[in-house]
């Protein structure tokens, strides 16, 4: 028994009831770095155990010796010993009443080094905590990545950038931009900050210009493209230019003792600068938080990046659609209206088109078509499939079929354009009759015809398959001539799919509805006709043309054919979502019959 105890890995030694050192095996000694002449006879409490600082336990608190009081076991962690060299040894231990004869003589305690114990322990928890803090860090970034691709809105994306920064990163955040084409002007687009958020807005609108000479942080930020860390000497030294006033004023209405200004850029250009701040004494940015605020005003700048491209792509397909979008021609008591909303988004610039000429013969036409694609290049496809589309027609007196025909043959042998729909009609008469529409329908929506007392009818015959698919016809398929009378004060209506279907209602849902508006305004003016339509159904998403024609009363006079003396650029004045043709062909020789409002009857019912 003497060989087990002196050879236990363990510091073992036996107290007695007064808690004296009775005797202590090798292992004890070797932790304690003592002598057993010092241990033993020595009173153990006072001897050795010392608190978390080196100071005395009062005995009262001593867990050790409980056992001796109530002869209960126990046992604990992070009580300290003090070694013979004066250095404190953190133990756990365990103590057992010592008993003989059926009487408790004292108390046998076992103990162990508990420092390497405590040192892994420290360690795991601090590497809890760095992990803690990267996955915050990384939910931020995944958070703010989320806003910056959900709006193509840049103003309302970095004011929620700013907001998502306070409190993790500063006490407060603030966003300066670029004027787009104004040569170093800048704006203050997002001020957050906790508490005052009412001061903070107070900061927002025109700054003064980018100084051609500055050191000061913004401008050093803005020049370079790298981050520029204040601390509170920094912050103290006096502004130079209106410009460094202007940023030092948010440390002065909102507070600051240390700051980050990184730059909003991309490899090609800096848009601006995000200051985000602290305001607590002696608080600073460590390198991991640069890193972060770093690579999120990167990912920032490729978004604005992105979103100044997608709209020079979209100014270039409207300009270049609005031009095509000619002014309409002028026959007889016949009106004309058009109109042309460009896409919501910048991504779904589309080959939408409407077209209206007169024929080598004298004889009008009304054209409606969508070229598959939403891009710059389906706009351009679109350009190239129009004018084929009037050259081949309007040297032409033959049938509507046939003009569709050399137009998807020359689609197919002489262009890259993809498919297309499109309607191709002639509007003839009168000669001691009615208007007469002759017209062929390659993969469209079907026209709709709105009588004066608001009957309506979709088109449906002249149905063929779409441009593009030369193939089709050597299955037998084509496009067969259809014709119908107009009756007078009808409408006549050509549009595109978006008018009447989005991602969320289906295209016949959307036909229902296109037909049971068009009949509650079948007698209103055509121009108050098609912005009244375009109201009610509030097309959204791709683009959308209308063209439309309201036939005269009967017994109205006819005049000869002539144009228009609108140019064209005139005609595509209008702004973004706007009617792009809105010049009426108004009948010089008679006003229009006009009708109450009241809802007519609608077959569609």
């Amino acid at each position: 028994m003497r060989a087990v105890f002196d050879s236990l890995g363990a510091g073992v030694f036996v107290i007695d009831l007064a808690g004296r050192l009775t005797t202590a095996n090798p292992r004890a000694r070797r932790l304690l770095g003592r002598s057993g002449k010092n241990l033993l006879g020595s009173d153990m409490h006072d001897l050795l155990h010392r608190g978390p600082d080196g100071g005395e336990v009062p005995r009262s608190r001593c867990p050790m010796l409980t056992v001796l009081d109530d002869g209960q076991p126990n046992e604990g962690s992070e009580e300290f010993l003090l070694r013979g060299d004066g250095s404190l040894l953190p133990i756990v231990w365990a103590a057992t009443p010592l008993r003989h004869d059926g009487a408790t003589e004292g108390a046998v305690i076992v103990f162990h080094d508990f420092s390497l114990h405590r040192d892994a322990a420290q360690q795991t928890a601090a590497h809890l905590a760095a992990l803690e803090g990267l996955t915050a860090r990384l939910s931020m970034v995944a958070e703010v990545s989320t806003v910056l691709i959900s709006t193509m809105d840049m103003s309302d994306m970095l004011n929620r950038l700013a907001g998502l920064l306070v409190p993790d990163m500063g006490d407060w955040a603030a966003v300066d931009v670029r004027t787009p084409g104004q040569t170093g002007e800048l704006q203050r687009v997002a001020v957050h900050a906790l508490g005052d958020h009412a001061a903070a807005r107070s900061l927002t609108g025109p700054l003064p210009p980018l100084p051609e000479s500055s050191r000061s942080a913004l401008a050093r930020a803005l020049r370079s493209a790298q981050p520029v860390v204040l601390d509170a000497d920094a912050l103290a030294e006096r502004p130079e230019a209106p410009l460094d006033v202007a940023h030092q004023e948010l440390f002065e209405r909102l507070g600051g003792t240390s700051a980050v200004v990184v730059p909003l850029h991309t490899r090609r250009q800096v848009f601006g600068a995000l200051t985000v701040a602290r305001t607590a004494a002696g608080s600073s940015y460590s390198e991991a938080e640069l890193l972060v605020l770093a690579d999120l005003a990167r990912r920032a700048g490729l978004v604005m990046e992105g979103a100044e491209l997608f709209e020079q792509q979209r100014h270039v397909a409207e300009t270049m659609q609005r031009q095509l979008l000619t002014p309409l021609p002028q026959v007889g008591n016949l009106r004309m209206a058009a109109r042309y909303l460009p896409a919501q988004s910048a991504a779904e610039i589309g080959g939408d088109w409407y077209d209206s000429f007169l024929l080598g013969d004298g004889v009008l036409t009304m054209v409606i078509g969508d070229v598959v694609g939403h891009d710059l290049k389906a706009a351009a496809h679109m350009a190239e499939v129009r004018n084929m589309l009037r050259a081949l027609a309007w040297d032409r007196t033959e049938p509507p079929s046939l003009i569709m025909r050399r137009l998807d043959e020359a689609m197919t042998h002489t262009s890259d354009a993809p498919m297309a729909t499109c309607v191709f009609s002639r509007i003839e008469g009168p000669e001691e009759g009615p208007w007469r529409l002759h017209w062929v329908n390659a993969g469209h929506p079907p026209p709709l015809l709105i009588t004066a007392d608001g009957h309506t009818r979709f088109l449906e015959e002249g149905h063929g398959p779409l441009l593009g698919l030369s193939s089709a016809l050597h299955m037998g398929l084509g496009w067969p001539n259809a014709h119908a009378d107009l009756p007078a004060r009808s409408t006549l209506l050509l549009y595109t799919d978006g008018l009447v279907e989005s991602r969320s209602r289906d295209i016949e849902a959307g036909l229902v509805t296109l037909r049971r508006h068009a009949a509650a305004l079948a007698r209103r003016d055509i121009e108050e006709f098609l912005d009244e339509l375009l109201a009610r159904i509030g097309p959204s998403g791709d683009d959308v043309a209308l063209l439309a024609l309201r036939i005269p009363p009967a017994g109205a006079e006819d005049e000869p054919p002539r144009q228009h003396a609108h140019s064209p650029a005139a005609a595509n004045r209008s702004a973004p979502g706007s009617r792009v043709e809105d010049t009426p062909v108004r009948d010089t020789s008679e006003p229009e019959l006009s009708a109450p409002d009241g809802p007519p009857a609608d077959d569609a019912a």
